[in-house]
Order: structure tokens, then C-alpha cells, then sequence
């Protein structure tokens, strides 16, 4: 018979099992069900998403709604503005990212401490404190003499480049196998050929986490893009939600939340695509070795 010592720990093993299930059922309640309630309401009249007793499902599928979010404002116009700064923002941000981790990394230079310490700073200054240094910078503080309010690189530029990146992927190139980064070196391999053929396909999975984070921030990005741009024809997809709202209050509830399916719709679909490569990159680097 088996000891009570062993019941004892195979009880302790369900229970944790059980407890596990359980929290991770209840963090895709606390996700899934504000995403569903926006895809129902989206299909729903406002009279049917403000009823109490609430109605989960609709009546009859409004798909008007999203006809009517759609010509409430420029939508083709705010999803090819949002596309570009995205596309551009946060390629240079992983960019950007990417060199400066490598330095911190693997590169020797004088006071590398403190610029690492520099880093750990700015990480806890919040974005709002910048807006106005950063606005005067673009709107062309008479130093520099420029004017990027409506501009695409009014939006990119200032955010090129976050502390956040280069942490993250510096403790990422830091857990290494240091072996096969020695052993590259000897054989004469070069930083500029250590980064992109060594230190990158290793470090694929946090590369492309964090190339995630920043293409959510980017789309999400709305106090900046409101701030450096006031015409409609520059205007991104966060701020032209907006544009669905009735500032007397008869706002059609169900037409903004068309519209904000309009913008969760493509943040979906590229993390369908891209996880797939993030878990063939952990795959990859746990058999390698």
C-alpha cells in the first residue's frame, strides 16, 4: 500500500493543479470577457448595451455600426498614418535596442556602469514628464530651427528609443551561452558578425517579445500622437476614436465599439503570427547545446 506521505504529496499535487487551473480560468475571464462584451456590443443597438438586465448576446446583428464608425470619420486615412508611425517607430525602436543592449553587454568603454545606471533612471520616469520638452523640441524651439507638428517623424522620432528596450534585451544577450560566443570570437568573428549571426538568432525569442511590446505600445500610443498632430489628415487610430463620441452625450455606443474593433482587430491577428515564431525560437534555444 502506498505510504501516507506519498497520499500526502500526490494531494498536495492536485490541490496545486486545482489552484492553477483555477487562477489561470479566472485571468481568462478578467481578459476574455471585456474583448467579448466590445465584439457583442459592436453588433448590438446602444438601447441593447445600456439594458439591465444586461444582454450578452444581440437581438439582431447591427452591422451597420461599423459601416457608420467607419464613415464617421477618416478611417482609411487614421489606419495608413498608424501603420507607417508603428512600422517605423518601432522598427527603430528595436533597433535602437538591440546596438545599445549589444554594447552594454559585450563592449568595454569608460563609464559603462554609469550609462547603464543612466538607463535604470529613465526607466522610472513616466512619458507624460517629457511631453512638453519633447513637443518644443519638434514644434522647433528656435535652437534647432525646424517645425514637425503634422509630421511623420514628429510622432516617430521621439519615441525612437526607450530605456525599457535596452534593459530588457541587455539581461537577454547577458544569459547567453558565453561558450559559444567565445569560441565565435576566436575563430575571428567581428561585433558587427557576433551580433547579427551569433547573438541574434540566439536571442530570437526576447527580440521578438519585445518587438511585440513595442508594436502594441506604438498602435496603442494616443497622448502623443494627440498632442504633435492637430489635423484630421495626420490624425492615428487612437485618437480618431474620438471622433465617434458626441460631446452632448447621444453617443452610439455600439458604433464606437465598431470602431474599436477597428483597432484591436490587426493587434490579433499579428499576435497570431508572430507567436508562432516566438515559440519556435524557445524550442530552438532549449535543444541547442
Amino acid at each position: 500500500m502506498p505510504s501516507q506521505g506519498f497520499l500526502s504529496r500526490r494531494r498536495k499535487a492536485q490541490l496545486g493543479r486545482a489552484v492553477s487551473y483555477f487562477m489561470m480560468l479566472l485571468l481568462l475571464m478578467l481578459i476574455g470577457v471585456p474583448v467579448f462584451w466590445m465584439v457583442s456590443g459592436s453588433l448590438k443597438t446602444t438601447q441593447e448595451i445600456q439594458a439591465i438586465p444586461i444582454k450578452w448576446l444581440p437581438t439582431s446583428l447591427q452591422w451597420e455600426n461599423f459601416r457608420e464608425a467607419w464613415n464617421a470619420a477618416p478611417f482609411g486615412r487614421f489606419y495608413l498614418n498608424t501603420i507607417i508611425t508603428t512600422a517605423f517607430g518601432s522598427g527603430l525602436e528595436l533597433l535602437n535596442a538591440t546596438f545599445t543592449a549589444y554594447a552594454l553587454a559585450f563592449l568595454r568603454f569608460p563609464r559603462k556602469t554609469l550609462v547603464f545606471v543612466l538607463i535604470l533612471i529613465a526607466l522610472m520616469i513616466p512619458d507624460e514628464v517629457v511631453v512638453l520638452p519633447n513637443y518644443l523640441t519638434v514644434a522647433g524651439i528656435p535652437f534647432f530651427g525646424w517645425n514637425w507638428i503634422n509630421t511623420y517623424q514628429g510622432i516617430i522620432i521621439p519615441g525612437a528609443s526607450v530605456a525599457f528596450g535596452a534593459f530588457f534585451l541587455r539581461q537577454a544577450f547577458l544569459g547567453l551561452p558565453r561558450e559559444v560566443l567565445d569560441a565565435a570570437r576566436v575563430d575571428g568573428c567581428g561585433h558587427v558578425r557576433m551580433l547579427w549571426d551569433m547573438v541574434v538568432p540566439m536571442a530570437r525569442p526576447s527580440i521578438l517579445t519585445f518587438g511585440l511590446i513595442s508594436l502594441v505600445a506604438k498602435w496603442n500610443e494616443y497622448l502623443w500622437p494627440l498632442v504633435v498632430t492637430n489635423e484630421d489628415r495626420m490624425r492615428t487610430l487612437t485618437v480618431g476614436l474620438t471622433y465617434l463620441f458626441d460631446s452632448e452625450g447621444n453617443t452610439e455606443w455600439g458604433v464606437v465599439m465598431a470602431g474599436t474593433v477597428f483597432v484591436l482587430a490587426p493587434l490579433i491577428i499579428i499576435f497570431i503570427w508572430a507567436q508562432r515564431f516566438i515559440i519556435e525560437g524557445i524550442t530552438s534555444g532549449a535543444t541547442k547545446g
